[in-house]
């Protein structure tokens, strides 16, 4: 679903807008950060890649620069707007004199071809080459595909030619890997066709940035680091319930050969000429799901400021960088929170309509904001709340949710960076600098040395909102197997639906009196957190009745358009 265009006299669809900019050379956005041409390969106009090199050099000193993490209130379906946040902010900040880079994940095929569309933003606060970020890029989603699979494929083949590994085929936790939406591969069977196609066993496709492969990728220091993660993964169970790992399969090496260039960080540019990174892209839910630690490293040592955002909402997205990502040592200094007077007006009415001025409606789900506030508290933090402006806001939607954030002590600003670009988000950035400055207490919310049982219940509680937490037969048993085979000393990933703070998606608001279901946990050992499920979460995807693939088209010379 495309996004609201704002007012405006400018007309152009976003991929005009981006097509019709005048970029920057290459050179200089890198001259910028102080690399030279030998500190990065060009791939295709406008886009290039750090070597190993340039990236050990650039964080082997200290890191000054500051970090603004941008989350959201809880989401409408097509999302509020972090990304156009994220890099009109960056293009703000850069404005106001700050040397800043915009950082965000890799756009993956599957939400491009599927609902979302794009993901490099919109209006005049995008990242470029448009069309090529969006579709093949620089081929790193391609590369953890192809990982991805090969682990799979060598996994059946160990099965087929004498099992030496004793693997138990009823219980193979490595499924296959497409970046697209398809659900007709959620579940399938294996290996049919007689005996020289393999062992028959059930199996399932998930889309790639649900790959464990992306999460690693994600969370990997370096090269080093990434192939001493690669080798950790779990891929199976034996006979006697004991992991199955990459490493076991001997392909440690063959695995991070593929992935040796999809861990440089990729630098393109905003409109405006900011630097920006677009590097990594792991799920919101059952990963961490923002950029990668390199591409936030690399930017904290050569940038005043790195503006990056977290998947979802602060339940969700926020809550998984303060208690995975900045364990690493990667720690916001300011966090924006998005809210939008569309989404008030969603959780106000419990999912009814937003269009049409409605103040009462705003007002109505302030609760959900508040909810968010009080989250990021909780982390340490004095959000700034960024109200990111649709077309059809009124003046008198906007006062009311300026009026209540004043109220609620907390720094706020309209944002109208896709209509003006960095002009339009003069007052956020010049709050974010403010907040940035001041000192701070930001960190993990629970100690690695906590049952991961407890871990997940102050999360539930602190967080969500919930009054407590219910493990289900089979969740139990997994507690107890994660502990035995030592992996009770990670933190925790929960995985609920985006839409709501509950496990239940068509709760709206700030819900109370609910408990949290835990149905399922395991190990992603590699990535270095344990998964917990809760509701229903798609791995793969499905195309929606009309899909966005069907706008899209590309002209004679070459040109994409409808994206």
């Amino acid at each position: 679903m495309s996004r609201d265009r704002p007012v405006s006299d400018d007309e152009r669809s976003d991929t005009e807008i981006a097509r019709e900019t005048q970029r920057r050379p290459i050179e200089d956005v890198a001259a910028d950060l102080g690399f030279g041409p030998g500190d990065y390969d060009e791939v295709g106009a406008g886009k290039a890649k750090l070597t190993h090199d340039a990236v050990r050099s650039a964080t082997s000193g200290d890191a000054d620069g500051r970090l603004v993490l941008v989350t959201a209130m809880t989401p409408t379906p097509p999302g509020e707007g972090k990304t156009v946040t994220t890099i009109g902010l960056a293009q703000s900040l850069d404005a106001l004199g700050e040397d800043s880079v915009a950082a965000i994940r890799e756009p993956s095929l599957g939400p491009i071809f599927g609902m979302k569309g794009g993901a490099t933003g919109g209006g005049r606060a995008q990242v470029v080459p448009m069309a090529d970020i969006n579709l093949h890029f620089t081929g790193d989603i391609h590369a953890i595909t192809a990982a991805h699979n090969l682990v799979a494929a060598t996994l059946d083949n160990r099965i087929y030619r004498g099992n030496d590994l004793d693997v138990d085929v009823n219980d193979v936790a490595w499924p296959r890997a497409l970046d697209v939406d398809d659900r007709a591969l959620r579940n399938v069977v294996v290996g049919l066709g007689g005996t020289g196609n393999g062992v028959p066993r059930e199996s399932e496709f998930v889309i790639t940035a649900a790959s464990e492969l992306m999460a690693v990728l994600g969370l990997a220091e370096d090269l080093a680091d990434l192939r001493e993660r690669v080798a950790r993964v779990v891929v199976a169970y034996d006979s006697n319930g004991d992991p199955v790992r990459i490493d076991d399969l001997e392909i440690t090496g063959a695995v991070a050969a593929l992935l040796r260039d999809a861990i440089r960080p990729n630098l393109v540019q905003t409109l405006s000429g900011t630097p920006a990174f677009v590097h990594g892209g792991p799920f919101a839910n059952i990963a961490h799901g923002t950029n990668t630690l390199v591409a936030d490293r690399v930017g904290l040592s050569v940038a005043d400021y790195v503006v990056t955002e977290a998947g979802f909402g602060a339940d969700l997205g926020a809550e998984k960088f303060f208690d995975i990502v900045s364990r690493q040592g990667v720690v916001p200094d300011a966090v924006v929170l998005v809210a939008t007077a569309r989404a008030l007006k969603h959780h106000g009415t419990d999912g009814g309509d937003v269009d049409g001025e409605d103040v009462e409606a705003v007002r109505a789900g302030f609760p959900n904001l508040d909810h968010h506030v009080e989250v990021l508290r909780t982390f340490g933090v004095e959000p700034v709340v960024a109200v990111n402006r649709f077309q059809g806001d009124t003046a008198a939607e906007l006062d009311a949710v300026r009026e209540y954030c004043r109220d609620l002590g907390v720094r706020v600003a309209v944002s109208d960076v896709y209509e003006e670009g960095p002009e339009g988000g003069t007052e956020l950035a010049e709050h974010v600098r403010e907040a940035a400055g001041e000192p701070s207490d930001a960190g993990p919310l629970y100690g690695l040395d906590e049952p991961i049982e407890e871990k997940i219940e102050t999360v539930a509680t602190e967080v969500y909102g919930a009054d407590g937490v219910t493990f289900t037969d089979g969740a139990r048993s997994d507690l107890d197997r994660l502990a035995e085979q030592g992996f009770d000393d990670l933190p925790v990933c929960i995985s609920k639906v985006p839409s709501s703070l509950t496990d239940e998606g068509g709760r709206l608001g700030a819900p109370s009196d609910w408990t949290l279901t835990v149905r399922e946990l395991y190990p992603s050992a590699g990535a270095g957190f344990v998964v917990a499920l809760t509701g229903d979460v798609l791995t793969m995807p499905g195309l929606p009745s009309t899909p966005a693939a069907e706008d899209l088209d590309v002209t004679e010379d070459g040109d994409v358009t409808g994206l």
